[in-house]
Formats: structure tokens, sequence, C-alpha cells
């Protein structure tokens, strides 16, 4: 890796390989148009509501939640907080490696939806670069919404005593909605290389968000490891346990479907 990596807060300078990488296929590959143009209004309000009603609700279960705090908590706030972090870095890679792996974009619903884009992504890279706050994270923000609106219920109708004894589990799963809903924003950090802010870069040379540099291995064609993209913490001892290729031979054993076959068709087309 180029210079840029070496030190906390610096950016990244690229040298051949890696400019390489980041116009790996590119917009310009005829499945990344194809897919990109089925990207639909209905998608964008869809989005658009997930991010109002989400971050209203992170809001409003934030205020709550500070209102109640005390010293005392602080020990299991803190381990709230990395406990959030490892499960949703691993549903994460569960949801990635599903959506990579399995599934069709021509499914009913969900294709055009929610697998298209993992489609598209793999064949123009760094067209999630290319995407506003909205397209980025409104899937995201749809998943958390049930959770926050379950701890917005409870704020409204649990008694203060009943509210301190569930405080610690409340900031557990605050903190993992919030893992949640930024793991795409930190994915899209991860295939930035110029222009993000130094705080986000010291985030990723600490490895306590998805660094670029480790990011890049699941970039390796057929992608079919590093599936985890909120801390990238699990990747590694997932891969030594070959958790997601054991997945894929019993899936593969109980319904003869071969992993990441739509995956290879978008990818090979050629106009």
């Amino acid at each position: 890796m180029a210079g840029g990596e070496d030190g906390p807060g610096q950016q990244l300078e690229l040298d051949e390989d890696e400019a390489a990488y980041c116009r790996r296929w590119g917009a310009q590959h005829a499945g990344a148009r194809e897919l990109a143009a089925l990207y639909s209004p209905g998608k964008r309000f869809q989005e658009w509501c997930s991010v109002i009603l989400c971050f209203s609700l992170i809001a409003y279960n934030m205020v709550h939640l500070l209102l109640l705090a005390r010293w005392e908590h602080t020990p299991l706030v803190m381990l709230g907080v990395v406990a959030g972090a490892l499960i949703a870095d691993f549903l994460s890679g569960l949801v990635h490696w599903g959506a990579d792996t399995w599934g069709s974009v021509e499914l009913p619903i969900v294709g055009k939806a929610f697998i298209r884009p993992f489609r598209e992504h793999h064949i123009d890279p760094t067209a999630i670069t290319r995407h506003d706050f909205i397209e980025t994270n409104g899937d995201n923000c749809l998943v958390t919404l049930l959770p926050l609106l379950n701890m917005a219920y409870k704020f409204r109708t649990q008694s203060p005593e009943a509210l301190e004894q569930l405080y610690p589990w409340e900031c557990f799963i605050f903190c993992l909605v919030i893992f949640v809903t930024f793991t795409n924003q930190i994915h899209k950090w991860s295939h930035t290389y110029f222009g993000l802010p130094r705080w986000v870069i010291l985030l990723q040379d600490w490895h306590v968000i998805l660094p670029r540099k480790h990011h890049r291995i699941h970039h390796v064609s057929p992608h079919e490891t590093y599936f985890c993209i909120t801390t990238g913490w699990l990747n590694y001892p997932l891969e030594k346990m070959s958790f997601w290729r054991r997945l894929e031979d019993i899936i593969q054993g109980l319904t003869g479907e071969k992993p990441r076959a739509d995956d290879m068709k978008w990818a090979q087309k050629i106009k």
C-alpha cells in the first residue's frame, strides 16, 4: 500500500495497481449500467421515508437515554458499545454474504430493491462513493426502524423504575442500532480514497471502523471472504474457521444451488 496507509490520519496516495483497483470494471461496464438503471423512484421514496423516520427515532431515544444516564451505568454501557459493535459486524457479514452469494436480481420485490446494489457493487465498486446520503443509508435505516420504535414505545409507557432496570439493555440495543444504521456509510468510506474527514481516517487507521486496505481483500474475485463491513473485527477469525465456506457447502448440499452464480452472470455481461 502506498504511503498514506503508513501513518494515522494521512490521506491515501495510490500507486498504479491501486488506481487500477479503484477503476476495476467501473461505471462503463454493461452490467453496471443495467443495474444502475434499475434504481427506481419508488425505491428512492422508500429510502427517504426510512432515513427521516430512523433519525427522528434515534434523536428521540438518545434524549431519553441521556436523561436516564447515571455514572454507575458506565461499565455496562461500555460493554454494550463493544458488544453492539461485534454483533453489528457479524450481522453485516451475514447479510453481505447472503446477498452476495444467493438470490437473484430477478426475485420479486427483494431482487431489484435489495440484491441489485450488491451485484452493482462488485462490477462497479466505486459506485457507492457516488451515492448520496439517502441512497447509501436508506436500507439500513429501514432495518433499524422496528427496534427503534420498540425502544420509543418503552420510553412512552414504562415507569421510571422499570426503565432504570432496563437501562443497560436499552443502551446495548441503541449502540447495536447505531452501528447497523451506519454500516453502509462506513462501507462507503472504505471505498473513498480522497477527501475523507480526518476523524474518519483516524477511526479507519485505528480499526474502530472498517479500514480501506482491510476491505480490499473482499474485492478480489470471486468475492468469497471478508464479508463483515462494520468494523471488520470478525473477518479474520471467521476466515480462519472457514465459516462462510462451511455454510455455503451446507446450503449447496441441501439445495443444489451454486454460490455466487447470479453475481458471476452480471460480471460477465459485455453488452
